[in-house]
């Protein structure tokens, strides 16, 4: 019984498994968007929405850390904050330029966005073997900004 057993075990061993995690997350990451198994893509959407949520700390204690000038006791403990959420990022991935750019470029456009950083959606049936195939993006806030329906006034039909 799998009674309060969260995630898919996709099939294959743990290593596996978390190579393929990290795999796919990275290539969200340089891409922004990636097309995978509708199972993979619900797999991965937590573990990326985590990795930036902890990049979006690290960007607001960078901001703080050029906000509160010279060195001094809180700027350092401010610091090592910073630099411990970015090896936390780093265990991940291995690659600093790529922590780097999830700090400093994607965290900052979900600093008002409580969550929700990743949509799926469906493309079909895979040919060759009809898995259900999805679309895992990163969402743009500007891309929805500029979306917004504009509301029009509805006219009331009288009854006669």
């Amino acid at each position: 019984m799998r009674h309060r057993v969260s995630g898919s075990k996709l099939n294959m061993p743990h290593s596996q498994r978390v190579a393929l995690m990290r795999n796919l997350a990275r290539e969200l990451f340089e891409h922004g968007t990636i097309v995978t198994t509708i199972t993979r893509a619900k797999e991965v959407r937590p573990f990326v929405e985590s990795i930036i949520t902890k990049a979006k700390k690290a960007s607001i204690l960078s901001s703080e850390i050029v906000s509160k000038g010279p060195d001094n006791a809180e700027t350092q403990e401010l610091k090592s904050r910073n630099l411990a959420l970015r090896r936390e990022i780093n265990r991940n991935f291995n690659d600093r330029k790529l922590v780097r750019k999830i700090c400093d470029e994607v965290a900052v456009k979900y600093r008002e966005r409580n969550g929700g950083y990743t949509r799926i959606v469906k493309l079909g049936m895979r040919r060759g073997d009809a898995s259900e195939m999805a679309v895992l993006q990163l969402i743009d806030n500007e891309e929805r900004q500029n979306k917004k329906p504009e509301k029009k006034p509805e006219k009331k039909q009288e009854r006669k």
